[in-house]
């Protein structure tokens, strides 16, 4: 896994956020594949009633996934393909954590739109993405908050300061992969 500063936690809030409205037999989906299964596991630690659907078009995320959900792997179903590939619903809540990032803004908004529709109305949606403003004049403040919000967390300052001098060294990752729309719903 990529250092991901406050990844933890970050699962735990999404894990608490969609439990405030969400039954205690929700179904949910978790477009990415739940980070190899990180997400949907997390979510599934939480909420033993929940079902599940993972989205991912990286037949090897989906199989990290399954490895990695254990003996939750009977409450999930897995996917291969994008969003547009996932049950109609309704679904309870969805999450997609740190996928939205790999995507143009176009691809993004399409993404957003087609979980929220298999939505039941009124439902929770928590979403994460990584980004930050690319122009020079504020990109080294952003870089610099990271490597902060990384020590804060706990992570060791030379790992952190590799972490930002990566990151700044860096496109965003729709621009490295030239996917400006190739991704089509997002995985």
């Amino acid at each position: 896994m990529r250092f991901v500063p406050g990844h933890a936690e970050l699962q735990r809030m999404t894990a608490i956020l969609p439990g405030e409205r969400a039954p205690a037999d929700a179904t949910v989906p978790g477009a990415g594949g739940g980070g190899g299964g990180m997400e949907l596991k997390a979510l599934a630690d939480a909420h033993a009633g929940w079902s599940f659907e993972g989205v991912d078009p990286a037949r090897e995320m989906l199989k990290l996934a399954e490895r990695t959900l254990g003996a939750h792997a009977a409450r999930v179903t897995l996917r291969e393909g994008y969003i547009e590939d996932a049950s109609e619903g309704p679904f309870d809540a969805a999450a997609c954590l740190l996928t939205l990032h790999f995507l143009d803004r176009g691809t993004r908004v399409r993404t957003a739109a087609e979980i929220r529709r298999r939505l039941k109305p009124g439902a929770p949606f928590v979403a994460a993405h990584s980004s930050f403003p690319q122009e020079a004049s504020v990109r080294p403040q952003w870089l610099s908050r990271y490597a902060a919000f990384a020590v804060a967390s706990g992570a060791d300052p030379e790992m952190a300061e590799k972490a930002r001098g990566r990151r700044g060294a860096s496109r965003p990752a729709h621009a490295r992969r030239g996917r400006s729309g190739a991704a089509r719903g997002g995985g």
